[in-house]
């Protein structure tokens, strides 16, 4: 069981930097930086329209993103460029109101400074580190330094993990993804404290039988193995909750953006643990 939870992380590990050193990631809007759009969708305006009006004001396309995003209540397609000069971007929503039948006022227009993603970055990965120092020595003083190594070694296979797969199929990054991984590290951390504190137990326990450190290890894993699993399985249904009804039935994109996250951090938190 070892030897395939070690050769799982690894495959996982390759994957994840193969994928980082040949495509990256897709950051969205608020770490790159640029003009959004959300233009009321309608059997006469979509996609294809959308990409129209862009070319004819001369705006690029290679690096756009445009979707279609539906709800029960409305559809609207949204577009992101890079970051155009004013005048540009009022020309192109005036476009958008004409080419969808719409007033300007019914368009939805935001642009985010790419100094701002920056700065978002910056706090995430400060925030990062001084988690990772505080629950070292936590986990030093508690149980063993040992033990801190471990479960660092845990939590940061869960977050690379989670970056893989949104590397491989190239999900959008947004601060709600950010905010999940930071999320995924708590979980990740509550999982492996449980295994830590049974071991700690059974020392105590099987002292006078002078059994064996690995024994000691085995016993305690499968002690609190049922018990992990099925922990992991009913938080994880919330979330799978999250994804079909808040993001497939209502349209809510944060929520799809924060639960798509949490569902793969949690699920590889159950085997890194």
């Amino acid at each position: 069981r070892t030897a395939a939870i070690w050769g799982a992380c690894t495959v996982a590990v390759v994957v994840t930097f193969g994928s980082l050193l040949s495509q990256g990631v897709n950051l969205g809007l608020d770490f790159e930086g640029g003009d959004a759009w959300d233009i009321p969708a309608s059997e006469t305006f979509g996609v294809d329209e959308a990409t129209d009006v862009l070319v004819a004001n001369d705006v690029s396309t290679s690096g756009a993103r445009i979707q279609l995003r539906s709800s029960e209540t409305s559809d609207v397609v949204t577009v992101q460029v890079e970051e155009l000069p004013r005048d540009q971007a009022e020309a192109v929503t005036a476009s958008f109101a004409e080419a969808a039948g719409v007033t300007v006022e019914e368009i939805s227009f935001s642009f985010t400074s790419s100094t701002w993603g920056a700065e978002i970055t910056e706090k995430a990965i400060r925030a990062l580190v001084i988690f990772l120092f505080v629950v070292a020595i936590f986990i030093s003083i508690r149980f063993e330094w040992r033990m801190a190594v471990a479960a660092i070694a845990a939590m940061l296979n869960d977050v690379i993990v989670a970056v893989g797969v949104y590397s491989v199929f190239q999900f959008e990054v947004t601060p709600a993804t950010v905010i999940a991984f930071l999320t995924i590290l708590g979980y990740s951390l509550y999982d492996t404290i449980v295994v830590f504190d049974r071991v700690k137990e059974n020392e105590g326990r099987y002292a006078s039988t002078k059994m064996p450190y690995e024994d000691i290890v085995n016993i305690s894993m499968n002690q609190v193995m049922v018990r992990s699993l099925l922990t992991s399985f009913s938080s994880i249904l919330p979330v799978v909750s999250l994804l079909i009804l808040g993001a497939g039935v209502t349209g809510a994109v944060s929520l799809r953006e924060f639960a798509l996250a949490l569902l793969v951090g949690m699920v590889s938190g159950v085997y890194s643990s």
